[in-house]
């Protein structure tokens, strides 16, 4: 396999309701922003991966065919995505691998979502077993609740007071992003544990907001990266890994898949120490105390001691770890666009491209997603140098 490299990004203009386009305009802004980041034309791509979440969102069936026009899927080659909240990130790792395998030099690729035109926790709630969870299903809000119950009861020390740390962090880091949907100059603690119960032990901002937003990335190889004088953001491993939905001794505190899927990445690339040797890293965080499962499960920390990272400031801007200086999937979400930002991010920042949210230094980072009933998990490691003898040594 050859190496893989991020040449282009290119984000959408982010609200709660973008009137001025339609899904496949949306798509196609940000298609034509990482082509222009990129410095390369449409004649350049040799194909498309577009994603977007459940076609609920979008109210028409097979939506990669209604955005084709904006996506070079025209007399191109052209896939379809769609794993739930983990879309962006899957959409990425498929281009890579088209990169990968040789078989393409340069894929686009695009994920997105229109959520002001859709009942997202209706079709959150709908995509639950019939027969096995329906019928006490309410939507994302519920399910990350019941995760973040079972998960406290394991570990006592957890408390709402972490939570609103998370949240008041994540919210001051957006202020510095002009891409973030969500900013709240006078956010503190105080007015995090002030906000009204969404579903306890949640508030509601410890929730992200709903968001109409797409990202875009052009992949190259290593042979096409060599001829373009553009900074890159080198791909060294990534991992897609499912967790079972129903089974009886299913642990929601304890993301297993999340755990493997790190593991395998840190292997591919001769990480021992994640907490000293990425300079980044960026979660899929729709509520603040995700924060909490995803560095126990990434290995950031003693399972259950994840609460000392945030009580020390470790994952803070100025901390060993900065954890989304972006401000998160709590500062902007659109699902189909969420993961892929998380790439999207890492990648600016270890081509020191992030502007005033930028880590100074960074080198190595991380992305992670996840997605459907909190059994998608997916990690990707990116770098500013082809090779990564840092992480090795």
């Amino acid at each position: 396999m050859q190496k893989v490299a991020i040449a282009g990004v290119g984000q959408t203009r982010t609200k709660l309701k973008r009137r001025d386009v339609n899904f496949p305009e949306l798509i196609g802004e940000a298609c034509d922003l990482a082509l222009e980041d990129a410095g390369l034309s449409e004649e350049d791509i040799d194909g498309t991966v577009m994603g977007s979440g459940p076609e609920f969102f979008e109210g028409v069936g097979e939506p990669e065919h209604w955005a084709a026009d904006y996506s070079l899927g025209i007399l191109n080659s052209h896939f379809r995505i769609q794993t739930g909240g983990t879309v962006g990130a899957s959409t990425t790792i498929a281009g890579y691998y088209l990169v990968a395998s040789g078989l393409f030099d340069a894929v686009l690729v695009v994920s997105g979502d229109k959520l002001s035109e859709s009942s997202v926790q209706q079709g959150l709630s709908l995509v639950y077993s019939p027969t096995m969870g329906r019928d006490f299903a309410g939507g994302a809000p519920s399910a990350v609740a019941n995760q973040t119950r079972i998960y406290m009861s394991h570990y006592p020390a957890v408390s709402e007071d972490h939570f609103a740390r998370i949240g008041t962090m994540m919210r001051k880091n957006a202020l510095k992003n002009p891409n973030a949907q969500l900013k709240l100059p006078q956010i503190s603690e105080d007015l995090m544990k002030s906000m009204n119960w969404l579903s306890t032990p949640l508030r509601l901002l410890d929730a992200c907001p709903t968001s109409d937003a797409a990202c875009a990335m052009v992949l190259v190889s290593e042979r096409l990266a060599e001829k373009m004088n553009v900074p890159l953001a080198w791909i060294q491993a990534a991992a897609t890994i499912s967790d079972g939905v129903n089974y009886p001794d299913r642990d929601w505190g304890d993301p297993v898949a999340l755990r493997e899927a790190a593991q395998r990445c840190y292997r591919a690339v001769g990480i021992t120490d994640p907490l000293e040797q990425l300079d980044v890293m960026e979660l899929y965080d729709a509520f603040s105390s995700q924060h909490l499962f995803w560095y126990d499960a990434l290995g950031l920390c003693e399972p259950g001691e994840s609460y000392k990272l945030i009580e020390d400031g470790t994952t803070a801007m100025n901390g060993k770890l900065p954890v989304n200086p972006s401000g998160g999937v709590l500062s902007n979400n659109s699902i189909g666009a969420s993961a892929i930002i998380r790439q999207a991010e890492v990648a600016l920042q270890v081509m020191g491209r992030a502007g005033d949210r930028q880590v100074p230094g960074a080198r190595i980072g991380l992305a992670q997603g996840w997605g459907g009933a909190i059994q998608f998990h997916t990690v990707m490691i990116l770098s500013a140098d082809k090779e990564m003898e840092n992480a090795k040594s």
